[in-house]
């Protein structure tokens, strides 16, 4: 099984998430912050994996600091819980409709972070989640992954639709790009390394 702990501790932020890649979408998420726990939710029921994550951050500023920590520490679990990334299938490409909206992202497993993103939204808060901070988020989560990240909204009018198809779909995407693949020897790169 690949699979991965963490413990994240900053004057701001308190952080632990367990990922299991091999795992069947079950998940215990609690980071006082209900949207991000639903959205964390469907990233592990989506993508497959089994996750925990509690997080204790210093609400009473903002949701910045929580969201981008969750963001870096789900990142370097995954990247530990991948391990060598031997026959791997590194790429992958998902489209999820979430009624109006429709979202794409792209993976490259590659050790090379970079995010491309491009959503638009409508409300600046869902509850008390800051939706600016998705794409902190996102950001924290490739570099710490090592992975490339393109997530694009083709079309949608409902903040909540278009961030919920996000990540959905970065769940699907990351399922896919991380399935073993037999006929791959070693790792899929000609350079030999990941």
């Amino acid at each position: 099984m690949r699979e991965a702990e963490i413990r994240r501790k900053t004057n701001e932020t308190d952080v632990y998430v367990k990922i299991n890649i091999d795992g069947k979408g079950n998940s215990s998420i609690d980071t006082g912050i209900g949207f991000l726990d639903h959205m964390l939710t469907l990233f592990s029921k989506h993508g497959l994996f089994d996750l925990q994550v509690v997080a204790k951050g210093d609400l009473h500023v903002d949701t910045h600091h929580t969201v981008e920590d969750v963001g870096i520490t789900l990142g370097q679990a995954f990247l530990k819980a991948l391990g060598d990334k031997m026959s791997i299938k590194r790429y992958s490409v998902s489209y999820v409709p979430m009624d109006e909206a429709l979202l794409r992202t792209v993976i490259d497993i590659s050790g090379r972070p970079y995010l491309y993103y491009k959503l638009r939204l409508g409300s600046t808060l869902l509850g008390n989640f800051e939706t600016e901070t998705v794409e902190d988020f996102f950001r924290a989560f490739a570099f710490n992954s090592l992975i490339t990240l393109h997530v694009e909204m083709l079309h949608g009018r409902n903040t909540h639709h278009i961030i919920e198809g996000a990540f959905k779909s970065l769940g699907r995407a990351l399922d896919e790009a991380t399935k073993i693949d037999d006929r791959v020897d070693g790792v899929p790169s000609t350079k030999g390394s990941l």
